[in-house]
């Protein structure tokens, strides 16, 4: 009787062996077929199946990875899980002129792909409040003290402290940012504030906190941190995904010989506030400058920076132009728009002889206040008596002057550099006084249209006083315009419109405009994309420690749905191994005889024959 012997392709001591007794002849015959039919079958299955599954299971998540991610942006409202120790987080205080505020951000763990960056969003405690506090006065107002400074922002760490875990303090990252009021500090009284606080907090709190985490940012920078944040909350920083997604052809900085490549557009910002007007925008191509002057200056106003984790990936480098215009804010130009009229009626009236505006009979007529109302203007001691005439057209030409345009090519107010901006394929989003010019009274905030916006305007410059003040009485705006908003609206809409289309050259038939006071129903602070940047190697550092724990945790942490080509092709290799053996047990057992003696079988195996021992 035939006896099969395991001993090929296995180790020694697993020698085994078994006789088929008792199996009558047809069925020992076809056993070997229907085993290897049996085992072919059961391989090309399992494998099939393993196919479809991964690939299923890939598919489904890659189609639905941009919908989840929108998702949680729009619906993160829900109270951060800080027993989870795969959560981080990080602390950015903003320090500006008339108070400081502290911003508590958190994330998981990193994916682990370096091309990906981290996903951050802004913590919010248990009654699923965002964890913000504001203090005031602005920290500028120690300049003159600053032994006093870090007593002044330990309410705010202590605040943070309390939210984030204990266990993390040590690898929680926090920056102390200070902007405007700082910037105007002489740099020894800077310098003396920065080192009070590099000196006290690390003494009383365990934050990571190092000198470089306590600085002056110049507003350049601050304009860069919030470009950042708002195209990370659009999700520009993500890959491409969908055919029908706006994308841009990019020369990367330092590579302009290269070819370009392609990647989401990105959203530029312009926000107006009471003050200054910023805009920011990526410049995608090469540009070109005028003059030599012209490109000495573009310097300062062009910012190069690589958001990735690794230097050497360039998927996300970045040429943004960022420029502040101080005088352009709303209430600055305003002012500067009363300033003049005030200078020029006094001369007139003493060149002239005139009495305009010196009495309240005698109003100056202000084609940029509501039609009827009755204002004042007050200067070293004297009143000029102002009037409106509701004239929308009249002062857009009145103000127009302001913008110091200039006839050199590229320029934007005041003559500075601007590089060019593909209108065609490019998208803005107007904030602060685009809004609020846009929505408070007009009610048309979102997606702005210059020909229905002019229209809203002349009719509101050119509606009574008396009508306007009716329709505020009887709750008609948006519940937080109140009467000064209703009284400048006329001017600012008007500044607003010659701003956006004469100063930064916006043609009239632009529709890619969104004004906005939130993204994603979420407010966006410059802080979301400083802790961004700052933070921007950590997924490396992340990555390095997940390859260094899988280098040592052996077949601990194997995956079969992350090394499915592995165990595919593993499998193969065993599966060919158990066929090329039973092909030769059925090449041996052909060869001898059906009741063949182990010398025969000693032989089939490549043995020296042996002498039977005799009857005994």
């Amino acid at each position: 009787m035939g006896r099969i012997g395991l001993s090929c392709l296995l180790p020694a001591s697993w020698h085994f062996s078994i006789s088929p007794v008792g199996c009558p002849r047809i069925l020992n015959t076809n056993l070997r077929q229907i085993v290897v039919i049996s085992v072919l079958a059961a391989a090309v299955s399992l494998l099939y199946f393993s196919v479809v599954i991964i690939r299923n299971k890939y598919g489904r998540l890659s189609r639905d990875r941009k919908f989840q991610r929108y998702l949680a942006r729009v619906t993160d409202i829900e109270a951060t899980d800080t027993n989870n120790p795969n959560v981080n987080y990080g602390i950015v205080v903003d320090c500006g002129s008339s108070g400081s505020r502290i911003f508590v951000y958190c994330w998981p763990r990193h994916n682990g792909n370096p091309h990906d960056l981290l996903d951050i969003r802004q913590m919010r405690d248990k009654n699923r409040k965002p964890v913000v506090m504001k203090i005031k006065p602005g920290i500028s107002e120690f300049a003159t003290s600053p032994e006093k400074v870090s007593d002044y922002i330990s309410p705010l760490l202590n605040f943070a402290a309390e939210h984030v875990p204990r266990a993390k303090h040590k690898e929680t990252p926090l920056y102390i940012l200070c902007t405007a009021g700082m910037r105007i500090l002489p740099e020894s009284q800077q310098k003396a504030i920065l080192e009070d606080l590099l000196t006290d907090i690390p003494v009383h709190f365990d934050f990571l906190f190092s000198d470089s985490h306590a600085e002056v940012i110049s507003g350049k920078q601050e304009g860069v941190y919030a470009w950042i944040g708002i195209n990370f909350v659009l999700g520009r920083f993500e890959h491409i995904e969908d055919d029908d997604e706006a994308v841009v052809e990019v020369n990367l900085p330092g590579s302009e010989s290269s070819k370009a490549i392609l990647r989401k557009r990105t959203a530029g910002i312009l926000d107006m506030g009471g003050v200054s007007t910023q805009i920011a925008y990526e410049v995608p191509k090469t540009v070109s400058f005028a003059s030599s002057q012209q490109e000495e200056v573009a310097k300062n106003l062009l910012a190069e920076f690589n958001l990735g984790c690794d230097v050497h990936q360039t998927e996300h480098v970045y040429r943004v132009y960022v420029a502040t215009f101080l005088g352009f804010g709303g209430n600055a130009a305003r002012q500067r728009y009363e300033d003049r009229i005030f200078a020029s009626t006094v001369q007139k009236n003493r060149l002239l002889g005139k009495q305009t505006g010196l009495t309240p009979d005698t109003p100056y007529l202000d084609p940029c206040l509501p039609l009827d109302i009755k204002d004042e203007i007050q200067q070293n001691g004297q009143t000029l008596f102002l009037r409106g005439t509701g004239d929308f057209d009249l002062c857009r030409e009145t103000i127009q002057p302001f913008m110091n345009k200039t006839n050199e090519t590229q320029t934007s107010l005041n003559g500075v550099y601007q590089p060019p901006i593909h209108f065609q394929n490019s998208e803005f989003y107007g904030f602060s006084e685009f809004y609020y010019c846009t929505e408070d009274v007009l009610r048309m905030g979102g997606d702005y249209s210059a020909a229905a916006f002019t229209r809203a305007a002349k009719d509101y410059c050119a509606t009574k006083w008396s009508v306007l003040r009716e329709r505020f009485d009887r709750g008609l705006y948006a519940s937080h315009a109140d009467l000064h908003r209703l009284k400048y609206q006329c001017f600012k809409s008007a500044w607003m419109f010659e701003v956006f289309h004469r100063g930064f050259s916006f043609p009239i038939n632009y529709r890619s405009l969104k004004t906005a006071l939130q993204v994603y129903d979420k407010e966006v602070q410059w802080t979301l994309g400083a802790i961004l940047y700052r933070t921007r190697f950590l997924p490396l550092r992340d990555i390095q420690q997940e390859t260094f724990r899988a280098s040592h945790a052996h077949w601990r942490g194997f995956s079969f749905v992350y090394n499915h080509y592995l165990f595919s092709g593993c499998f193969l290799v065993v599966l060919l191994a158990i066929l090329l053996y039973l092909l030769r047990l059925r090449r041996i057992h052909r060869r001898g005889p059906r009741s063949g003696t182990t010398t025969t079988l000693w032989l089939e195996e490549g043995l020296p024959s042996q002498k039977i021992a005799g009857t005994l």
